[in-house]
């Protein structure tokens, strides 16, 4: 601050004080005996930096006491041993900061940012306790680097990179000129690390230095020459360099046409490449056929080093070409009389010529699975081939007897043929001149229907309301004819024709309404070709429709200050199409509504720093499902800052709660399912079957059990409540209450599968079987509701419980069924 010296301002001044008299004797130092009259030059760099030695060394007990810098006689720095760290240093304001004393040895003075003006004799003083006094003087020699060199040729331009081009056999002239510098620079020119010229440093007030580079004669050998002028006036820093490359206008020196592996093709474009040498700028190549110039469709390519120029002719030659002359010429375009030739005489062949045909005794729209099968394939060709190699499908094929596959030079054949073998069958004949591959003959297998998808689909119907179910067959030909059957607990019976409809693709359609409940069960098609009827029929299973479950387990994946990805685990769709839902609110306000066809999306523009409540549905064609909420808040901008120092802790806080709630319905689930195994080891009166469904649902029903009774179906006897409100004889041996359940398959009449649940997984029952009477036999699908109104309008509540079991006839004391 202005009006007031700092401390350690005063401190120096009092050092540089008393350091004028001697601190043993506290008297004037008239007498120094050890003081240093031979000064040290010391040279830096303007711009770099300086180190101004000066030695403190003492021997023991002697201490230092004090380092003085003085620059022509006036102090600039100063050092107190005495002081503390901070406070014993002190530098004069010309010296801005730039400076450093370093007390470790060798101890010097280190300046920053060297100047021409920091150019000056330099004293050190070093005051010791006992010993006397030193003084060391230096001289700073101040380097000023001259600007770096510029080449310039005959016409005074400044030549950057590149001089030229220069026409072969003319001189040339460049002059390197190099400005400023002190002391002033030395000039000299390379080639190859090898000095060419050289001028030594001459001041003549100019402030400029010239050296010029004179070539009588450029030959070829001047070609991309490079020279470099240098200049230096010190070894502390490497010599400032220019660059300069010669260029030249080259006439060519060769052309040839370049050999070709097979000959020229007759009927085929042929490559044929010309190679010029030695011309710059790169010569320019023609073709000619006789007296006629051919028309060159390409561009010349040039090499790296563009020494050599290749030209490409695409050309077709034809059979009256044989014997004819092709000239290759190449010219330059600023040289006269440079022009040079290589001929080529033509001899041309050809590929072969490939055509493959099916058997003559075959036909080819009545070849059926099992069937032999043979192609035979005829080939021209000069030279004569030597290889004929058969694909099938773009896939080469290889003789294999006991696959059927007999592979010959002008024969195949396929012994039994099957579907797989179907599709496109190419011969390719090879010889010197290259590959000739024939037109692709489809062969076509006739076979029976098979099922697209093999899996058990489930479709959900409403009773009273129109199911569309689609059979979809592979077969060749496309399929005619369907047949539909329905199997339930009252049977099989065949559908009648009017209820689906065939199109043109081979697809059946069944439209199918369910009046009563009776009416759910199995559906089967089957469908006939040409080669016969279907084997294994397409099954699906036609459930209740009711409205979908909410998904659960939803979390947000990428939280950020503006958008947000989410995502939920789907529950029960209700047997049919489902879309999800997610509604964004803020204080009661609507901000967005998405949906999806998976539970799964990517919100944009939310905005930051914002607590949100997102609430998830479903909603398929029978309504709306209930909702999950869950509540998250936006990252503000601010926080954008430290979200990499937080976001290990985050990560860990989520990965702890998400662990928590896992391990929660892990242990639920697990005593759930020892529970069921333990009873059922005991008591083992009848089998039921149903899917697994999430542990969410599987809670609400268990808690709903305790207050929805559920009454059995008269009609379906085979349907049979498990709740605790269900009454039996025998109490004690009744059957663990299955997992919550919106519809459940039994087995089909007849069927050795156990049916699938709303999630294809097949679910086998863990109880032994007991032989099965054929009043047994009969199974069934049911679906229990709080009320019978429920089901017929297609909705069912959150508490859906529905068993399929068996009831085999069991011994009367044994075991008793409680249908």
């Amino acid at each position: 601050m202005e009006g007031r010296a700092s401390p350690a301002r005063v401190l120096s001044l009092w050092t540089l004080i008393i350091g004028s008299f001697n601190i043993a004797g506290l008297r004037p130092s008239m007498s120094v005996g050890a003081e240093s009259l031979d000064a040290v030059k010391v040279p830096a760099v303007a711009g770099g930096d300086a180190t101004l030695p000066c030695d403190t060394r003492s021997q023991a007990p002697d201490v230092l006491l004090l380092v003085v810098w003085y620059k022509d006689d006036v102090p600039i720095y100063s050092y107190d041993g005495r002081a503390k760290a901070l406070s014993a240093h002190w530098a004069d304001d010309s010296l801005a900061g730039r400076a450093r004393w370093h007390s470790t040895t060798p101890s010097a003075l280190r300046i920053r940012d060297v100047a021409p003006t920091d150019r000056a004799m330099y004293r050190c003083r070093v005051d010791f306790k006992i010993s006397p006094t030193r003084n060391h003087k230096i001289i700073l020699d101040v380097i000023e680097l001259p600007e770096k060199p510029k080449i310039f040729d005959e016409q005074d331009k400044e030549v950057v990179g590149v001089a030229g081009p220069y026409i072969e056999d003319t001189s040339l002239k460049l002059t390197c000129v190099v400005s400023g510098g002190k002391p002033m620079p030395r000039l000299r020119w390379w080639r190859n690390d090898k000095v060419i010229s050289q001028l030594l440093p001459v001041d003549d007030g100019s402030r400029l230095s010239l050296l010029e580079l004179r070539i009588p004669k450029l030959t070829r050998q001047y070609l991309e020459a490079v020279y470099t002028c240098t200049a230096d006036n010190t070894l502390l820093v490497p010599p400032l360099r220019v660059n300069v490359q010669i260029q030249l206008y080259l006439r060519p020196l060769l052309v040839e046409i370049l050999a070709r592996e097979q000959p020229l093709t007759v009927g085929q474009e042929a490559e044929l490449a010309c190679r010029a040498v030695g011309a710059r700028p790169p010569a320019v190549i023609t073709w000619w056929l006789d007296d006629r110039q051919l028309q060159v469709s390409g561009e010349q390519k040039n090499s790296e080093d563009r020494n050599e120029t290749v030209s490409i002719l695409r050309w077709t030659p034809r059979m009256e070409h044989d014997s004819h002359v092709i000239t290759c010429r190449a010219s330059h375009i600023k040289l006269d009389n440079s022009v040079i030739e290589t001929t080529l005489s033509l001899n041309l062949h050809y590929m072969p010529i490939v055509v493959l045909q099916l058997g003559s005794k075959l036909n080819p729209n009545d070849i059926e699975e099992g069937d032999d099968v043979y192609f035979e394939c005829v080939v021209r060709a000069n030279p004569p081939a030597y290889k004929v190699v058969w694909e099938h499908n773009g896939q080469v094929m290889t003789h294999n007897q006991r696959a059927g596959v007999i592979a010959g030079s002008a024969h195949l054949a396929l012994q039994g043929v099957s579907r797989e073998q179907a599709g496109k069958y190419v011969c390719t004949a090879s010889n010197v001149e290259g590959d000739g591959k024939s037109a692709p003959v489809n062969l076509q297998v006739i076979y029976k229907p098979v099922c697209t998808n093999t899996m058990t689909a489930i479709v959900g119907a409403a009773l009273n309301e129109a199911a569309k179910v689609t059979c979809e067959v592979d077969a060749f030909p496309p399929p005619k004819n369907f047949q539909w059957t329905l199997n339930n607990s009252m049977g099989t019976m065949e559908l009648e024709p009017g209820k689906f409809t065939i199109d043109a693709s081979g697809r059946s359609i069944l439209t199918y309404t369910p009046a009563t409940e009776g009416d759910y069960g199995s559906l089967s098609c089957r469908a006939t070709n040409l080669a016969g009827q279907q084997i294994e029929p397409c099954r699906y299973t036609l459930l209740p429709a009711v409205r979908p479950d909410p998904p659960f387990n939803c979390s947000s994946l990428n939280l950020t200050d503006d958008s947000a990805e989410l995502r939920c685990v789907a529950g029960y769709d209700g047997g049919l199409h489902t879309t999800y839902f997610v509604e964004v609110w803020e204080s009661g306000v609507l901000l967005a509504n998405v949906s999806t066809a998976t539970p799964v999306w990517k919100l944009r523009g939310l905005g930051s720093g914002k607590a949100l409540k997102l609430l998830f549905y479903a909603n398929n064609a029978r309504g709306r499902s209930e909702t999950t909420t869950l509540r998250v808040h936006t990252l503000s901008r601010l926080a954008l800052h430290t979200e990499a120092k937080t976001a290990s802790n985050v990560k860990m806080d989520t990965s702890w709660a998400l662990g928590i709630i896992a391990g929660a319905v892990g242990t639920l689930a697990v005593v759930i399912v020892i529970a069921i195994l333990a009873r059922r080891r005991h008591h083992r009166p009848m089998q039921y079957e149903a899917p697994m469904q999430t542990v969410k649902t599987y809670k609400n029903s268990m808690h709903s059990a305790n207050h929805s009774p559920i009454q059995p179906d008269d009609k379906n006897p085979d349907v049979v409540p498990l709740g605790k409100d269900f009454n039996c004889t025998r109490d004690a041996e009744r059957p663990p209450e299955p997992p919550p359940y919106g519809a459940v398959v039994s087995p089909l009449v007849g069927a050795s599968k156990s049916a699938h649940s709303l999630h294809q997984h097949e679910v086998r029952s863990t109880t032994p079987h007991t032989p099965n009477t054929p009043a047994s036999d009969a199974q069934s699908i049911g679906t229990l509701a709080e009320d019978r109104r429920s089901v017929t309008s297609g909705t069912l509540s959150r508490r859906r419980e529905v068993v399929t079991t068996r009831t085999p006839l069991l011994a009367a004391n044994a075991r008793e069924s409680c249908v």
